[in-house]
């Protein structure tokens, strides 16, 4: 239980810390200068318009404010003074300058504010502005009243060009511009760049928005506006003098010239000219190439869409700027449309790849205060062109190993793997897909060794998968094919007596499994590092041994009714697990960010087997899970820690876990972060009766239960550092057990860095 006396101490020393450290953020501004400290914007005749709308048109802006409305390094900054010494200049290149208020910026905010409501369509709006300040803090008020909005009473056109006339009238189902809506400059250029986009898209080349007029009449018709809308054949930023026809253009010619990155050669003295190019015709298309071809002229026909004598489509040319940028091989790709004489335009592709070979490293490694000391290193070295057809192939080393030092208790895993992946589909057309979608084939092959004290075992796997996505949103992958062989050997007889639980117990035998997975991911923002708030959902399952089943009549039996193949039962489950992320991004250039998650996952046996083999069993703590036990130490349920393995293996047939962090800048690439874990695993009330009668019932402690799961939560909180290094981000992490399920018992601030109470966790990347 957590002591009161330690969380009032606890809670006092805190606030001190606070009270001091935000005492003074003024103590260096100039005499007679106040700091900027808030923007504040109410809007006084509306709570439809979002006031933070305007946030972006304020031209002074305050310092960043962060770890709940507190900014440390503002108060660092302030420790400083006017002499050139080293600690000095220490404190003020590790602490944030507080922002000097400037009241001329105060007026030509509220006209960039006004500027953003006529472009939104409030015209003759109202703002004033107030300056507080007190203890030489500025508080800068804008107060709004937003001005009178036009609807569109009527919408008439005037194209002088049939062909565009035709199109345009074609496609008015999707115009912007509605009867009855508000009229505004934002609508109208967003309807001038959808409409210019659809006349590139049908061999216009060069059209854009600057064709379109538009003139709108407000007289007499109270609050409404005819709208005119003219496509003119010249420019806002020409006369009626300098009209000129639209013409409608076709593709000449289509010239690809991939090379690899040749900047190495420089390197060593030599002159990129001396390696000469040839060229290949392969499908009307011009290759261009220096020394030796580097992809297969096939593959490079696959991905361009843009086909000589074919109808100029700004579609089809910035699909293929797709195609080729998600094979993944290319560092740049660049297409250049060059005009000709006669309404004909040259395509130029200039593909330049990335390094084709490369090795990648990456390492997770945790402790605890027991002393058990867990490190998970991986090696992987990849080739992006194996066949000169942009095919990936991977061959990764890891290791996982656990150990405490001055004992001989440790655990030992090693693996092996390597696959290929192909940018096509093997034995299915690839043509069903659309556009930017690059279909691919991964065929792979693992080999695992794991050394333990209580047993060794081996397992050998292969699979055969399917990938593909839908607007870069939704992500596919499928695999028709997952089979693997697990052998144990040396299984130590008193710890397989010793096991309590009668499923766990039978999870530790020699299986085969052939199967099927499909995972889905949905993401709203698919870039690597997002600069916005984004979400994601992954759907994993997996589905074994029905196929399998068809034949159980031809298969030989064990002794407990297991079907048999190679004298090993094969292993029928299903198995699925959802993860959803939430990261809200907020504050100065969206530095900081709130990221929420939570995960479900469940499987069981069926069939031919009773449980879910060891493998396919589900555990949590870690770097990527609660973070101050360690991994594979936290439940099931509250049941206590099971002595029968020297390094602890917690396992179940479910997961529950939920995670919140809030991550926040710090100074040079160092990043911080706060959260909080929350979750267990836990197995599912299963029929003894299947199993040996002579056997334990199975631990009660661990059975999911509807009516009181939640009070066997396992919660923690904690501490993290990041070092982002662009290319990687380095992470360690300090979790505390705040509610420890098998003690049932609450942990206060005295306990929390005692013994068996918290783990450090290094890991790269997010924990999600």
């Amino acid at each position: 239980m957590i002591r009161a006396g330690s969380f009032r101490n606890a809670v006092f020393f805190f606030i001190l810390i606070l009270f001091i450290t935000s005492c003074s953020t003024t103590r260096v501004l100039p005499a007679g200068e106040s700091r900027l400290k808030a923007n504040k914007i109410i809007i006084e005749n509306s709570k439809q318009y979002p006031a933070s709308n305007l946030n972006p048109y304020i031209k002074q802006k305050p310092n960043t404010y962060f770890i709940f409305g507190w900014n440390p390094f503002l108060n660092l900054y302030n420790w400083s003074n006017d002499k050139n010494t080293g600690w000095n200049r220490f404190l003020k290149r590790l602490g944030q300058a507080p922002v000097v208020f400037d009241k001329d910026l105060v007026e030509s905010s509220s006209r960039n504010m006004n500027n953003h409501l006529i472009y939104d369509g409030y015209y003759h709006s109202v703002i004033k502005d107030s300056i507080i300040t007190k203890n030489r803090k500025t508080t800068v008020l804008y107060r709004v009243w937003l001005g009178k909005q036009y609807r569109i009473n009527d919408i008439t056109y005037d194209i002088n060009d049939s062909l565009l006339r035709q199109l345009f009238f074609a496609d008015t189902t999707q115009s912007l511009l509605k009867q009855g809506d508000i009229l505004s400059e934002n609508i109208l250029e967003q309807e001038s760049e959808r409409s210019a986009q659809l006349f590139r898209n049908k061999g216009y080349y060069g059209f854009t928005k600057n064709y379109f007029f538009f003139e709108a009449d407000t007289i007499n018709l109270d609050g409404r506006a005819n709208l005119q809308v003219k496509i003119a054949d010249y420019t806002r930023n020409e006369s009626p003098k300098d009209s000129k026809p639209h013409a409608v253009f076709r593709i000449k010619d289509v010239n690809i010239t991939p090379e690899r990155n040749y900047s190495q050669y420089s390197k060593i003295g030599k002159r990129l000219d001396s390696l000469g190019t040839d060229t290949l015709l392969y499908n009307n298309l011009r290759i261009i190439y220096p020394g030796k071809l580097l992809l297969r002229p096939k593959v490079i026909s696959r991905m361009n869409l843009v086909q000589p004598g074919s109808v100029y489509d700004e579609k089809l040319v910035s699909d293929t700027y797709k195609r080729f940028a998600n094979m993944n091989f290319f560092s740049s790709v660049n297409i250049q449309m060059n005009e000709t004489d006669s309404a004909e335009v040259d395509c130029n592709i200039k593909l330049t790849a990335s390094a084709l070979q490369g090795y990648k490293i990456k390492l997770e490694a945790s402790t605890n205060s027991t002393g058990l000391l867990g490190v998970s290193p991986t090696i992987s070295y990849y080739h992006k062109n194996l066949f000169r057809g942009g095919e990936l192939f991977t061959l990764s080393f890891m290791g996982d190993f656990q150990f405490k030092f001055n004992s001989p208790a440790r655990s030992t895993e090693f693996g092996i793997s390597t696959s290929i992946n192909f940018p096509t589909f093997l034995l299915l057309p690839d043509r069903i897909f659309k556009s930017t979608n690059i279909p691919r084939t991964e065929i792979g092959i693992s080999y695992n060794y794991q050394d333990r004290p209580e047993y060794k075992r081996n397992i050998i796997s292969g699979s055969y998968a399917y990938t593909w996505n839908s607007r870069n949103k939704f992500f596919f992958k499928v695999a028709p094919i997952q089979v693997s062989i697990v052998k144990l050997y040396n299984l130590s007889a008193s710890f397989y007596e010793s096991l309590k639980d009668p499923f766990l117990r039978n999870s530790y035998q020699n299986h085969f499994d052939l199967g099927l997975g499909a995972n889905v991911y949905f993401t709203t923002d698919a870039s690597t590092n997002p600069e916005h708030s984004y979400f994601y959902l992954r759907w994993q399952n997996d589905l074994s041994g029905n196929l399998l089943s068809i034949f159980n009549r031809v298969m030989k039996q064990n002794d407990n009714g297991e079907r048999l193949i190679w004298d090993s039962p094969y292993s029928q489950y299903y198995r699925t697990e959802v993860s959803a992320v939430y990261t809200w991004k907020f504050g100065k250039s969206n530095k900081q960010a709130l990221a929420a998650r939570v995960l479900a996952g469940v499987g069981t046996g069926y069939g031919n087997s009773v449980s879910l083999p060891f493998e396919k069993l589900f555990w949590a703590g870690g770097a990527y899970s609660l973070r101050a036990w360690q991994a594979r130490t936290v439940g099931p349920g509250y049941a206590q820690l099971d002595t029968a393995f020297t390094i602890p293996n917690q396992t179940g047939d479910m997961r529950l876990e939920a995670n919140l962090e809030y991550r926040f800048p710090l100074f040079w690439a160092f990043d911080g972060a706060i959260f909080m874990d929350a979750g267990n695993v836990w197995n599912l009330k299963r029929d003894i009766s299947k199993l040996d009668s002579s056997l334990e019932d199975i631990n009660p402690a661990g059975i999911f239960r509807f009516n009181d799961f939640y009070k066997h939560i396992a919660l923690d909180w904690g501490v993290g550092l990041r070092l982002n290094l662009g290319f990687a981000l380095l992470r360690l992490d300090l979790g505390v057990k705040l509610y420890n399920p098998p003690v049932n018992e609450w942990y206060g601030p005295r306990e929390w860095l005692k013994k068996g109470n918290y783990g450090l966790q290094f890991g790269v990347g997010y924990p999600f």
